[in-house]
């Protein structure tokens, strides 16, 4: 009977062993895109075996642009696999390149000329996606550059600073950048405008159409934004109220370049750092072309880097979690991610909120991109 019993025992353990789901030895790597997602052709451009990414820029889930010290590079499946797309003779492009996207076909590069600076650059331009590409001389160095469309663009050329001022030039294309015409200037050595004062750092521009648009930054005054609209395309500038959340009025205010943001003509987004004791984020939305702005609800903390990807869409890091709103962000859902980003966090790109990508930095320089497609959750490394 003892015998019986033993032999029932070693049966039932050998069962329940045998029915048991098998446990991986490791977390297998997420997949770059759905399994249902066709593979993507290849791009008719050398593959790039190994590179150190500064930034990207997506223009959905699979195709984006890169800038690494030397490279313009491009991927369309999701950051995996990289193809070089650098202009000829182009050999170093790093922190100074200025990379500006309309879709996948159209984009410019800007590198300054550093023995003529601030007065002249080389504008790179190509419409079949890198392919091929146009070099053009363009009367500023340093700008940030936006298009509208292939044709219709926007540069607010930076002409020095010095002592918390900052002089600049606005110019305008309409034949895709081969030409430029100077709309404004407040340099005080060569015929100064005063619309746009000369006092405060420019962080950048945010178009809205050829007439409209904003130039953004900081005064380094309490109270007191830096952010003024033009209506006649650049000639002449005025300056932009916003309802201050409490205690605004003791805080440096500062919109970071690429905090100001317009999804379409009539919808844009403001994320300004609030700088006192602590670091907040007040985030402000425009339905009439930015007529009027309304504070959002919720003040969030920490210094925060915003990303907006839709009229209703946006991502912000701040602190060791991101932000994510769907609703114009009047709220709020935060997302505790598996990778501790914070002070190695470098910048980020979201082609929606489901699909992002961090670049990230560590104090010795060793760069990192990840990658994530559950929002936030879990992030896997692309490059290296």
């Amino acid at each position: 009977m003892k015998k019986n019993l033993s032999f029932l025992f070693l049966l039932s353990l050998l069962v329940t062993a045998c029915s048991a789901s098998p446990q991986p030895s490791q977390e297998a790597t997420p997949a770059p895109y759905s399994p249902d997602t066709p593979s993507p052709s290849q791009i008719d451009a050398p593959l790039v075996d190994s590179l150190t990414l500064i930034s990207v820029q997506f223009l959905n889930s699979l195709d984006g642009w890169g800038v690494t010290e030397t490279q313009i590079v491009r991927t369309n499946d999701g950051g995996i696999t990289w193809y070089n797309v650098t202009p000829p003779a182009v050999t170093e492009t790093g922190y100074a390149a200025v990379l500006s996207l309309t879709d996948n076909n159209h984009a410019w590069l800007l590198l300054p000329d550093f023995e003529t600076s601030p007065h002249s650059g080389i504008l790179h331009r190509t419409a079949d996606g890198g392919l091929s590409w146009n070099s053009i001389a363009v009367p500023f160095s340093i700008a940030d550059l936006h298009f509208l469309d292939a044709n219709n663009g926007w540069a607010l050329a930076d002409l020095g600073v010095g002592a918390g001022s900052q002089a600049v030039a606005v110019y305008q294309t309409t034949d895709g950048g081969a030409a430029w015409t100077q709309k404004f200037a407040n340099d005080p050595n060569g015929g100064a405008g005063d619309s746009l004062p000369l006092g405060g750092l420019k962080a950048g521009i945010a178009p809205v159409t050829m007439q409209t648009a904003f130039v953004y930054g900081v005064t380094y005054a309490s109270g007191a934004p830096y952010l003024f609209r033009t209506d006649d395309g650049g000639a002449s500038w005025s300056p932009v109220s916003l309802p201050l959340p409490k205690g605004a009025e003791s805080a440096e205010l500062s919109i970071e370049r690429g905090q100001m943001k317009f999804l379409s003509p009539t919808d844009g987004f403001i994320a300004m750092r609030l700088t006192s004791e602590n670091y907040q984020l007040a985030i402000y939305t425009t339905r009439d072309g930015g007529n009027t702005w309304t504070l959002t609800p919720n003040i969030l903390p920490g210094s925060g880097t915003a990303d907006f990807v839709s009229v209703e869409d946006a991502v912000v890091f701040s602190g060791d979690q991101f932000y994510v709103t769907r609703d114009a962000a009047r709220t709020w859902s935060i997302v505790l991610p598996d990778v501790k980003f914070g002070d190695i966090f470098a910048g980020m790109d979201f082609a929606n909120t489901t699909t992002g990508w961090v670049v990230t930095m560590t104090p010795t320089g060793q760069r990192a991109v990840y990658r994530s497609g559950d929002g936030g959750l879990t992030w896997f490394p692309i490059v290296p």
